[in-house]
């Protein structure tokens, strides 16, 4: 039997760091149904290809692939798995979000997908600016630079 999460994390999006410059981080709820709730917490989730998108003066979450919970059969309402997913922020949040994804090259992307000591489902987005491709090259650059110090210095120490 496979173990469910009840705290912590259930997807996250690795890539982007590596693609974006990260300029805020925020925390918004997510407007789910039961079935989507059960199959996160036995980690179905993926938000790698999601983005975050003002509709109507609501923010919603488009491209996250929650699959439908597995162990119903057809006592749950079955969703589509890609469905936009409404994000619950205060007021003031979200018009200080609104303000800055109008400036040019700022977007909204989700981070992390994750559950809180409470158990409820939590999203992190961030406000992020794309990187050009010598950014992505000086990233690798460093990170490289990183590691080849990390080597160094573990060999010295020994």
């Amino acid at each position: 039997m496979k173990t469910l999460i009840t705290t912590g994390t259930v997807a996250q999006n690795r890539k982007a760091r590596f693609n974006y410059t990260i300029l805020e981080t925020i925390e918004a709820g997510i407007m789910l149904t039961g079935g989507e709730v059960k199959s996160l917490r036995a980690g179905h989730a993926s938000i790698s290809e999601s983005y975050a998108s003002f509709e109507k003066g609501e923010l919603f979450l488009i491209n996250a692939h929650i699959l439908p919970y597995a162990a119903s059969k057809g006592g749950f309402i079955q969703q589509q798995d890609s469905r936009p997913r409404k994000l619950l922020l205060a007021k003031k949040e979200m018009n200080k979000l609104m303000g800055a994804i109008d400036r040019k090259g700022n977007t909204l992307i989700p981070l992390e997908l994750y559950f809180n000591a409470r158990g409820l489902a939590k999203v992190k987005l961030a406000l992020a600016q794309g990187k050009t491709h010598s950014d992505k090259r000086e990233t690798i650059k460093k990170r490289d630079w990183d590691k080849q110090k990390q080597r160094i210095l573990s060999f010295k120490n020994k």
